[in-house]
């Protein structure tokens, strides 16, 4: 779940992206796995499904590096796109899912980026 105030707009970086309403500090915690909202699946679940969902997870979904299960964010979280210069990062030390903490300063009205290889062990390979 977005612990910050976002909104969804086009993005330069791919279709379309999350942005920041207001500024957020380094080290603030941008997202957390919400259980009851964000939902978790084992990853055979992909195989037994048709290939219009299939599609949809392989889009909007991720496997957890460190859990190791498919995760489907409720909210607009999954529209977070990937950069080699993400500001925001994973910190799994904090929870076992990950608890996403911004790297630097993110100016209001900036696109919050994650470099996926950080938190997705299917990274580049779909699902």
């Amino acid at each position: 779940m977005l612990l910050v105030p976002t909104h969804l707009a086009p993005s330069t970086i791919h279709g379309f992206g999350v942005f920041a309403v207001a500024p957020i500090a380094d080290g603030t915690a941008v997202w957390r796995f919400a259980k009851g909202l964000d939902m978790e699946f084992i990853s055979d679940i992909v195989e037994t499904l048709p290939t219009h969902v299939r599609a949809f997870f392989s889009r909007y979904g991720y496997l957890d590096r460190n859990m190791r299960r498919i995760i489907l964010c409720f909210d607009d979280a999954r529209f977070v796109n990937h950069s080699g210069e993400p500001n925001v990062g994973t910190d799994y030390t904090q929870d076992p899912y990950g608890l996403d903490v911004a790297l630097r300063d993110i100016a209001a009205g900036e696109e919050i980026t994650m470099n996926y290889e950080g938190f997705e062990a299917s990274a580049g390979m779909g699902l």
